[in-house]
């Protein structure tokens, strides 16, 4: 199987605010935009689109016991500066803080805030994790990542 698309679909009752949320804070652009569904995709700087769809969690094409908003989500951010976004999301912006910023020893330097809906928001910058973590990660595809993707 070729997979040409993979992205998250918030479920909400707040498909207006929630995409500009992410237009805002994130820079995504919109793709297509309907009252009950908004398609965003971040500008492409590279081969790589990351996309993220908002749709009204009453809306018929979703399942009638799945009609309710998102609950149990995390969306990771990678950044290359992830204290300058610190800087900006949560001191300027004032969006909440949920988990003040701290390095991990698996490797992350990273804080969590969240979208208007409660979708937990992950920031993250990847550091050295600590000997003991070094040994779980897959050495091929953690060292490919480590140079951009090239072996």
């Amino acid at each position: 199987m070729k997979i040409s698309s993979f992205y998250p679909v918030i479920l909400t009752e707040q498909v207006a605010s929630s995409a500009e949320f992410y237009r805002n804070q994130f820079g995504f652009e919109t793709v297509f935009e309907a009252d009950w569904y908004v398609s965003l995709r971040l500008p492409r700087d590279s081969e790589t689109a990351f996309e993220l769809a908002i749709l009204e969690s009453g809306h018929p094409t979703v399942p009638a016991a799945f009609r309710h908003s998102v609950n149990g989500l995390i969306l990771n951010f990678e950044v290359d500066d992830v204290d300058a976004q610190y800087e900006r999301l949560i001191k300027q912006e004032k969006l909440p803080l949920l988990l003040d910023i701290r390095d991990e020893e698996f490797g992350q330097r990273h804080f969590i805030t969240s979208d208007p809906n409660g979708v937990l928001i992950d920031v993250i910058k990847i550091i050295p994790p600590s000997y003991a973590y070094t040994e779980q990660y897959n050495k091929k595809l953690w060292l490919n990542e480590e140079k951009g993707g090239k072996e």
